[in-house]
């Protein structure tokens, strides 16, 4: 793709503003907005050209990327800009939603006359800086060539998983998996305190042994072992609890409606959405906290 393709950005926050910046810093011309005003200034020293409305970034560019909370949200934006943009403009939403929202998403830019991908991404707040998040593409094999020259910027992985609303089905597995790891492992983690078993300790073995996860050995969470993972930071968050919680939760509704026996999952949703309601800006890892308090009987 051409470093002249204009790029419309919708959604600048923790993650969008980093892949928004790295589209810069590769050349290409970004038209960025965001109603919030600190994500605004960032976007300026970061150089992009932060526009007023989100239907004046969509008339004048080729690709528009979103980064959005939900997919509400995400439908209610399609339903307001699709009519500015040019014909056959690229939307890529970034964004973690629902499968049937994704879908629904690329049906309102094709009636429109437009083109759709979800493109889910992984790999939290250091990976948008660093620009090397794993993205996970739904949507026609021509679209995914388009836009995967922008992705390989913002990316260190791109895969195409299918047509419309299967990347969205990866993130939404590899999430649930990630969120059941975590909480494996920290009850893993306290029963080997509780059984005289240090952290260092533990590590050493399980790093290495069949109990190994990534959840373990990139983002430990205690601290001393990983030191990069957010256990060493008072659990500021890479990947917050509330992002989690509600991934975990489109999970949960997703073995529901599909009939799978997935009762691990379900019980993940539960767990996080408990601890959910007083750490949502902790990082997810935090779960370990509120294992060894209840172990202890501080919480009910």
């Amino acid at each position: 793709m051409s470093k002249n393709t204009t790029v419309g950005f919708l959604g600048l926050g923790h993650m969008g503003g980093p892949m928004a910046a790295n589209l810069v810093k590769a050349g290409y011309e970004v038209l960025a907005f965001d109603p919030v005003p600190a994500a605004q200034e960032q976007a300026r020293t970061d150089g992009a050209t932060v526009v007023a409305t989100a239907a004046e970034a969509v008339s004048a560019s080729d690709i528009v990327i979103t980064m959005l909370p939900n997919g509400r949200i995400v439908l209610d934006l399609y339903t307001e800009v699709l009519s500015a943009a040019k014909p056959g403009t690229l939307f890529v939403d970034c964004s973690t939603i629902d499968v049937a929202d994704a879908k629904q998403a690329a049906e309102l830019a094709a009636a429109a006359g437009h083109r759709a991908l979800d493109a889910p991404v992984s790999g939290g707040v250091a990976g948008a800086a660093a620009g090397t998040l794993t993205f996970m593409v739904g949507g026609a094999d021509a679209d995914f060539a388009t836009a995967l020259p922008l992705l390989e910027v913002m990316g260190g992985k791109v895969v195409h998983c299918g047509g419309a609303g299967v990347g969205q089905a990866a993130k939404i597995c590899n999430n649930m998996l990630l969120g059941i790891s975590m909480i494996g492992l920290s009850e893993a983690i306290v029963l080997g305190e509780k059984l005289g078993l240090t952290h260092e300790k533990f590590f050493d073995v399980v790093s290495t042994a069949s109990g190994q996860s990534w959840a373990l050995t990139s983002y430990c969470p205690v601290p001393g072992p990983v030191p990069t993972s957010p256990a060493n930071n008072d659990y500021k968050p890479g990947f917050a609890t509330a992002l989690m919680t509600k991934d975990l939760g489109l999970a949960a509704s997703a073995l529901a409606a599909n009939g799978v026996d997935g009762q691990i999952g379900t019980l993940a949703a539960e767990i996080y959405t408990r601890f959910n309601q007083d750490e949502a800006g902790k990082d997810f890892s935090a779960i370990v906290t509120d294992i060894r308090k209840r172990s202890e009987g501080e919480t009910k």
